[in-house]
């Protein structure tokens, strides 16, 4: 029988090696998600709210982006960090750095992007208001 552990998920072994910063990424994607949801099924009984939770998805879509970015940056210092420790330039080491700081704002730009895609659909969605 074969079994799925956390560690064998590709998806689980991106976020742990991008850091700390992938789990604030992915509450606030997560919070996205659900602000949307929650702006699509109140939008008929109650549009001020529905309201509301469309703006809180952009801006928790927008804390996913900024994270990302602080988390990339930090990631490139600890890289020169540990380069200036060790005292040479290994190609390799300097690879695997750069690809660990990418992960993070390549996290945040896909939040970002589903994010808005889902306010796209949700202001697409409204009836316009047509002023005689």
């Amino acid at each position: 029988m074969k079994t799925l552990t956390l560690s064998m998920n590709p998806f689980a072994q991106r976020l742990n090696e991008g850091g700390v910063g992938m789990y604030f990424i992915l509450i606030a994607f997560l919070l996205s998600l659900v602000f949307i949801v929650l702006a699509f099924v109140k939008k008929k009984t109650n549009q001020t709210a529905s309201n509301k939770m469309i703006g809180l998805a952009a801006e928790s879509s927008l804390v996913a982006l900024v994270i990302g970015c602080l988390s990339s940056v930090m990631g490139i210092i600890s890289l020169f960090d540990m380069l200036e420790a060790i005292g040479e330039t290994r190609p390799d080491l300097f690879a695997a750095g750069i690809k660990v700081s990418l992960l993070t704002i390549t996290f945040g730009l896909f939040a970002f992007v589903v994010a808005r895609i889902g306010i796209l659909a949700y202001k697409w969605s409204l009836k316009p208001n047509i002023e005689a």
